[in-house]
């Protein structure tokens, strides 16, 4: 289901997952790839539903930017899940001490039950959907939550997953910051979040009381050394797509640049021109 929730609400959601998982037990690698393929389709299918979205809550945002930056990513993390699932499960051996030498020891990766993600606003399909997607390749099941500063896309996402998962496989909940903090108080197996440092600080003492393992994908500082004598056009080029894609809001853009001094005007020189010639309209004015 994808509805705005009450934290009351969530515990039934996560009780009727946890319930189901421990009833059907993991599902096998026929199921997890048929599930992966259906999500694809369904992702593929409303394509033009999500660009069109990704638009109305950023603003303005260049269409193809969003295939590249969200559609084209998902798509290939669903296809390499895919192609490399049934290594993943297969078991591993592992070499005995000499004290153990009659036995035989091996490595069994196994679900651990119901997942728990969180996902930012600043890429609010891949960050959501490549979760979910790891997640049931696992062979999971989730509880998804979207940010509530992207309310369209949020809700072509609960649309497609309703498309692709029954409610005890997968659910998707928006609400506001009182939804988020009691998500994240919830007691799952495992619990995902990507965005910001502090927000992340808050997730983890929450996860913390119920001794939940936690992923923590948070932005942080990505300065860029240039040395002298380098090819100021070549890295401002490179520098310029890295920082201004997705309006400068992506966790590894860079965030300053350490140069010498005797390259630094040069250098500013070569980075406004190769803004101009990426962005000739000026970024607000960038569309397809």
């Amino acid at each position: 289901m994808s509805d705005t929730v009450s934290p009351a609400d969530l515990s039934r959601f996560l009780d009727r997952q946890r319930a189901a998982f421990l009833r059907d037990g993991p599902p096998v690698l026929k199921q997890r790839r048929a599930d992966l393929r259906r999500l694809k389709a369904e992702v593929l299918k409303r394509r033009t539903d999500i660009v069109r979205a990704l638009k109305a809550d950023f603003g303005q945002r260049s269409e193809r930017e969003s295939a590249i930056v969200e559609l084209i990513p998902l798509i290939q993390s669903i296809n390499y899940m895919i192609r490399h699932l049934a290594c993943w499960m297969r078991p591993e051996r592992r070499h005995v001490s000499a004290y153990f030498q009659f036995g035989r020891a091996w490595i069994i990766r196994q679900p651990v039950g119901v997942v728990g993600i969180i996902a930012p606003w600043n890429y609010p399909v891949s960050l959501a959907l490549v979760p979910l997607a790891t997640a049931i390749a696992a062979g999971n099941r989730a509880m998804l939550k979207p940010s509530e500063f992207t309310p369209v896309t949020s809700a072509v996402i609960g649309e497609i997953v309703r498309a692709v998962f029954p409610s005890e496989q997968v659910s998707v909940v928006t609400g506001d910051g009182e939804v988020g903090a009691a998500f994240s108080a919830l007691p799952f197996d495992h619990l995902f979040f990507t965005g910001s440092t502090a927000v992340g600080r808050k997730v983890a003492e929450a996860a913390a009381r119920n001794l939940t393992p936690v992923t923590l994908e948070l932005g942080g500082k990505s300065p860029v050394v240039i040395e002298p004598g380098f090819s100021r056009e070549w890295v401002a080029d490179r520098l310029v797509f890295g920082k201004l894609t997705n309006g400068g809001q992506t966790c590894i853009a860079p965030d300053y640049v350490l140069v010498h001094e005797n390259d630094r005007d040069a250098f500013a020189a070569a980075y406004q021109a190769a803004v101009k010639k990426q962005h000739p309209g000026g970024y607000a004015g960038s569309s397809d």
